[in-house]
Order: C-alpha cells, then sequence, then structure tokens
C-alpha cells in the first residue's frame, strides 16, 4: 500500500508544472540578496546576470513592432529594477564589511569596472561616472518619464474614439463579433500598458537618483569605516573605497542606462508592420541629405588647419553611401520592343512594379451604402460608456423597416466628421447626403403635435425628420412638456427617426441584384419550382429587381414575395417591360396595399375621385402621346390638377383619413410618377388594386376646370 502510494506521489510530482517558479524564485533572490551577506563570487555571478538581463531587454525593445508585443515590460523593468538595487544593496555591505581587504574584496567584476574607468586618476574616474549618472538621469530618464505620460493621457482621451470606430465598422458588417471582441481587448490592454509604462517610469529615475545616493554613501561610509575602525590612512582608504564605489556604481548603472533606453525606446515606438531597424533604415536612406550631409563636410575639410583626410574621407562615404541609396530605389526597369517591361529579368529592380505597389484597386474606397455621419459633439450619443443610445436605435430601425419592406436593410455606417459643425450630422445614401439636421446632447426634443396647451421654455427649433415645430428642453422638463401636449424624445430618439424616414422614402436605392437573388434564394427554399420557372426562365434578374424597386418607390411593401413571383410569371409571356409587370403585380397585392388605408373602426376605405371629365382628358392626352414617350400635358392643366390634388389631399388628412385617390388602371402609372413629389402623402390606386369586398366610400372629388 505504501509503495503504491509512493509511486503515486511520484507521478504526481513529475506532473507538476515548474515554469510558473521562475517569478518566485527571482523575489525570493531579491529578498537574501537584501537581507543575507553575500560572498564575492556570487557578487560576480549575479553583476553579470544583471548585464546580461538588461541587455537581452533592450534587443527585446528594439525588435518588437509595436509596443503591445512587450505587453509584460512594465512589471519585468520593476523585477529588474529591484534586482539591480538588492545587488547595490549586497554589493554595499560587502564593500563597508570587507573593503579595507583590497579592491578585490567586492569581486572582481566591480574591481575590473573600477580600475577600467579611473585608469589611476580617481578625479577624472569620478568626473566620468558623474557623466554617466547625468545623462541616465536627466536625457533619458527624464524624457521617457515624459513620453510615457503624454501616451498614457493621449491613449485614454482616445478611447471613446476608437471604441465608437470599433461598434461602428462592427454595425457595418466590416468585421464579426470576434474580430471587434478582440480589438476592444487590445485596446483595453493598449490603454493598461501605456498606463502601467506611466507608472514604471518612476521606477527608473527613482533608480537612477538612488543609484547618485548610494555612490555618496558608499564612498562617504567606507572613508569612515576604513580610517575609524580599520586604522587605515586617508589616502589608502580614500584610495580602496573610491575605487570600489565606482566600480560598484558603474557595474550597476550600465544595466540602469540599458533599460532606460529599453523604457524609451518602448514608449517612443510608432507603431508599424516594421521593427525599430527597418524602420529606421528605410526612413533614414535618403539620397538627397546624405548628398547634402557630404558636401558640408568636404567643405569644412577645406578649412584650414581642418584634420582634411577625415572630413574629406566621411564626405566621400557619405556620397558613396548616397548613390548607393539612390541606385537602389530608382533603378529603371529595361523595357522591350514591344513597350513591355522586363521587370521579371534578374537583377533588374522595376519602377512600374513599385508604382502597382503604391497605387492599386485596394486604394479605392467604395462609397457606404448607407452612412451617417456625425460632428465630433454628438459622439456620446454612440458611446455605450456614456449612456449612449444611437446605435441601439440605429439596429432598432433596421429591424423594423426589413420586416415592413420585405429585405434586409444594409447596414449603417456611421462615421465622425470634422467638417461639420458639432451637433450637426448627415444621413448618406450612396454618397449623396439626403438629410441632415442638428440635436443637443443631453437634452430633449419637445415636439408640437399640431395642438399644445402651452409654451414651453428652451431653444425653439424644427424637428429634423417632418419640419414640425419643436423645443429643445431640459431632461427635467420632460413630464411637464407631455403634460402640455408635448411630444417628447431624446437627441438619439430624434435622429433616428429622420434615419427611418430617409431609408423609408428611398427603400428602391437600397434595393439591389445582391438583394433581390438573396429573396430568389430564399423563396427556392419553399418553392423552387416557381423560382426555377420564372428566374432566368421568364425574365432576368435585371427586370425583377427593376419591378421591385417600382413596388418599393410607390411604398408597397415586396414580403410577399410568393405571390409577385406567382404574378410575374403569369404576366411575363405578354411583356418585358418592367413598368407594365409592375402594373400587373399591383393588383395581386391589393388587399396589402389597401391594408394600411382603411379606417381602424368601420374598415372603410375612404377615397377621393376625379371628377369624369377631368379623367377623360387625362385618357385623351395620354393616347394622345406618342408610344415610348412621357406624356405632356398643357402647363395651365398641370397646375391645376396639382393644385386640386394638393386641396384635396388636405381636406380628407383634416377630416383624419389617408389621401388616397382611385383612378383608372390605364392613367395610375403615369399619375403616380407625376404626382409623387408634388403632393405629399398622397397614394394612389386603379379600381383594380381594390379588393372587391373592400367597403368603399368617396368621400372628395377632384375638379380642374379648363379654360
Amino acid at each position: 500500500m505504501s509503495t503504491l502510494n509512493l509511486s503515486t506521489i511520484r507521478q504526481q510530482a513529475a506532473r507538476i508544472d515548474l515554469s510558473g517558479l521562475g517569478i518566485p524564485a527571482v523575489v525570493l533572490l531579491i529578498v537574501a540578496m537584501l537581507v543575507l551577506p553575500m560572498p564575492a563570487i556570487l557578487l560576480d555571478v549575479f553583476f553579470t546576470f544583471n548585464i546580461a538581463i538588461s541587455l537581452v531587454i533592450i534587443m527585446i525593445a528594439i525588435g518588437t513592432r509595436k509596443p503591445l508585443e512587450f505587453s509584460s515590460f512594465p512589471s519585468v523593468l520593476l523585477f529588474a529594477t529591484m534586482l539591480r538595487l538588492a545587488l547595490n544593496v549586497a554589493s554595499t555591505r560587502v564593500i563597508l564589511v570587507d573593503g579595507h581587504e583590497g579592491h578585490e574584496a567586492a569581486g572582481k567584476v566591480v574591481a575590473a569596472f573600477g580600475e577600467f574607468v579611473i585608469a589611476g586618476n580617481y578625479f577624472v574616474g569620478f568626473i566620468i561616472f558623474a557623466i554617466l549618472m547625468i545623462i541616465n538621469f536627466m536625457v533619458v530618464t527624464k524624457g521617457a518619464g515624459r513620453v510615457s505620460e503624454v501616451n498614457a493621457r493621449f491613449t485614454l482621451d482616445a478611447m471613446p474614439g476608437k471604441q465608437m470606430s470599433i461598434d461602428a465598422d462592427l454595425n457595418a458588417g466590416v468585421i464579426d463579433q470576434e474580430t471587434a471582441k478582440k480589438r476592444r481587448e487590445e485596446l483595453a490592454q493598449e490603454s493598461d500598458f501605456f498606463g502601467s509604462m506611466d507608472g514604471a517610469s518612476k521606477f527608473v529615475s527613482g533608480d537612477a537618483i538612488a543609484g547618485l545616493l548610494i555612490l555618496v554613501i558608499n564612498l562617504v561610509g567606507g572613508l569612515i569605516v576604513g580610517v575609524v575602525q580599520h586604522d587605515l590612512p586617508l589616502a589608502e582608504a580614500g584610495r580602496i573605497y573610491t575605487l570600489l564605489t565606482i566600480g560598484d556604481g558603474l557595474v550597476a548603472q550600465i544595466p540602469a542606462l540599458f533599460l532606460s533606453l529599453a523604457t524609451a525606446i518602448i514608449v517612443t515606438r510608432v507603431t508599424t508592420s516594421e521593427n525599430m531597424t527597418e524602420q529606421a533604415t528605410s526612413q533614414l536612406s535618403n539620397p538627397s541629405a546624405l548628398f547634402m550631409a557630404g558636401g558640408i563636410l568636404a567643405l569644412l575639410g577645406l578649412v584650414p588647419g581642418m584634420p582634411h583626410l577625415v572630413f574629406l574621407t566621411l564626405a566621400l562615404a557619405c556620397a558613396a553611401l548616397g548613390w548607393q541609396v539612390m541606385k537602389r530605389q530608382g533603378e529603371p526597369a529595361r523595357v522591350g520592343a514591344n513597350g513591355a517591361s522586363a521587370a521579371g529579368a534578374p537583377g533588374s529592380s522595376s519602377a512600374a512594379d513599385a508604382e502597382v505597389k503604391e497605387l492599386d484597386w485596394d486604394d479605392v474606397d467604395q462609397v457606404d451604402l448607407i452612412g451617417l455621419e456625425i460632428g465630433y459633439g454628438l459622439i456620446p450619443l454612440v458611446n455605450p460608456e456614456t449612456g449612449g443610445q444611437l446605435m441601439n436605435r440605429v439596429k432598432g430601425v433596421r429591424k423594423k423597416l426589413s420586416a415592413e419592406l420585405g429585405f434586409l436593410i444594409q447596414p449603417v455606417r456611421i462615421r465622425d466628421a470634422l467638417n461639420i459643425d458639432p451637433d450637426t450630422y448627415h444621413i448618406v445614401l450612396k454618397g449623396v447626403v439626403r438629410g441632415k439636421g442638428q440635436v443637443k446632447v443631453g437634452r430633449e426634443l419637445a415636439i408640437n403635435p399640431g395642438q399644445v396647451y402651452g409654451t414651453l421654455e428652451g431653444q425653439t427649433t424644427r424637428e429634423p425628420a417632418f419640419g414640425l415645430e419643436a423645443v429643445w428642453i431640459e431632461p427635467s422638463q420632460r413630464d411637464h412638456a407631455r403634460a402640455l401636449g408635448y411630444t417628447v424624445v431624446d437627441a438619439s430618439t430624434a435622429v433616428a427617426t429622420h434615419l427611418n424616414k430617409v431609408l423609408r422614402e428611398s427603400a428602391a436605392d437600397l434595393l439591389s441584384h445582391d438583394e433581390v437573388q438573396q429573396l430568389m434564394d430564399k423563396l427556392a427554399a419553399k418553392s423552387p419550382k416557381l423560382v426555377e420557372d420564372l428566374v432566368p426562365g421568364k425574365l432576368s434578374l435585371g427586370v425583377l429587381t427593376r419591378v421591385l424597386q417600382n413596388l418599393l418607390q410607390e411604398s408597397v411593401s415586396i414580403r410577399d414575395m410568393r405571390s409577385i413571383a406567382e404574378s410575374l410569371s403569369e404576366a411575363a409571356g405578354r411583356t418585358q417591360d418592367p413598368e407594365a409587370l409592375t402594373s400587373m403585380v399591383r393588383p395581386k397585392l391589393g388587399r396589402m396595399i389597401v391594408q394600411g388605408l382603411v379606417g381602424e373602426q368601420d374598415n372603410t376605405l375612404s377615397v377621393m375621385t376625379l371628377d369624369p371629365g377631368l379623367e377623360q382628358l387625362l385618357h385623351n392626352v395620354l393616347q394622345q402621346s406618342p408610344a415610348g414617350q412621357p406624356m405632356v400635358m398643357e402647363p395651365g392643366l398641370a397646375e391645376r390638377l396639382f393644385g386640386a390634388l394638393r386641396n384635396g389631399a388636405r381636406a380628407v388628412e383634416e377630416q383624419g383619413h389617408a389621401a388616397v385617390l382611385v383612378v383608372s388602371p390605364t392613367i395610375r402609372p403615369w399619375l403616380s410618377k407625376a404626382v409623387r413629389y408634388r403632393v405629399n402623402d398622397l397614394t394612389l390606386l386603379s379600381y383594380s388594386e381594390i379588393p372587391d369586398d373592400q367597403n368603399v366610400k368617396v368621400i372628395h372629388t377632384v375638379h380642374a376646370e379648363t379654360r
């Protein structure tokens, strides 16, 4: 039993992951060096290890392409700094206790560094060490600390805009959910990294100050210990402890300088696809700069008294390097007799290939189908962290319109635009501004629906979607405004309402061949024979798309694709004209068209009709127009007709009914186009589009007296 248990314990011990013990081991080592005396041989090992660690860190910093590739740097910097300070404490203990024994009391590494720098002159050695301290503390460390502070501040300030960009790309379908999640994590890591670097730079500056204080303590303390406790002559004590102090300081300050440089390299890196060496080489390879530098060196070399050989040699070297760079960058391609480039030949570098790489079709951006440009003052509306609801409102608009119109509305690309006013937004379709307005962040819009029972204090304006009178009020006035009869909405809802109106009116422009193909694929899953027989058997996809666009242009939903396909299948044998096919499809959809126009209580369709004489006149004009040509009406008659239709529509709406005009099937297509942009909210139906069992009531007759 005991054998089995022992075997099991050994197997479990073999599975223990020792990789996680490295950091605890370093912490224990630091504590040991702080409290336990170290022999000289161990100090040599640890000082050498410290130099190696600092070299590895600075080489990794030089090789990184973006700061997040070395995201552990703040923690590594902390442990490296503590390790070096612990070594300083351990070496100080040895110097003060055993320094009287000679210059190798603190190990051979400290002695070698001290003797090499001092070189027999203690005063010069001390000055050299002081210069190294000044360079580390005043130049590298201070600059890196300032850059870290600015980077941290700018990174935090830029977070809302970057988060909005990620949400906009996700909403526009440019990226998927996983990519958006990854980019958000990288953004959070970037913010944490530069925030940590802002604090980690204080480790470096504090370490430089500590090194200076340790130098003074070692020197003064060593002299006191040597003279008082060990009865050494002052000159001998000064020689021994100065050498040990400067050697100890150098062996610690050189790794400190490497870490300060690594910190500066990390925080000053610009994120690119190149590492520091590649980036610097490509950007410093400037022939003009090299030629100018060579020329100036040559002029200086001709000045009497100058070392001519050195200056002229460097001038020639700069000129030769510039010529090599220019040759490498600008070597022309060989062109054959037929005009084709011979860039593919060995040893040739094609300028034409360079141009292709600089500019190709990827650089030509496609316009967004649907875009929403906002001023920088409206950014809080799309930032969920500040309570912005515009993204959710836009998604709601897309979902609602897709369900009502019968096809998927493409994502809305939201982006900030610095060229418009801060509180302004533009609704853009296919690169063209189709709607614009202004909203106030932090305020609510009280809209006058037509009858209110008082006035409100606030900034008067117009509701952006329908142009109604409105007032921007404080949120605290919301309940009071509703009590007075106002309709109160927030800024996000106002923008979403305007977007809904523009998209609904432009539904035909949003439907393309791709959407129609998706609709047919979806219909084919349930009615494969119908789709196979219709497209491309009887109608092309282009004709079908045009028919559906015509329906949407007249505010007819295409949800019932089965009925539309059946009607087109029957009518395709008689004509291929999209306008005629549209007129043949509409009666099949009559019940759906009428559904939203009947009264809610009596289910009666209240309509307007044309005076019989006027309708007959329009028939005659249409018959006299050449085939295939637009109908031409006498200007005076057209003006009277449209005026009478506007007055009639207004009168019907005042009675609480939708403005519906019923005409004969012959003139309905033409008249619908003619009044579409001249009479607002007027629906034109033909007699054949009204279901037989639908109750109809004529409440107005349109007259246009002839002259």
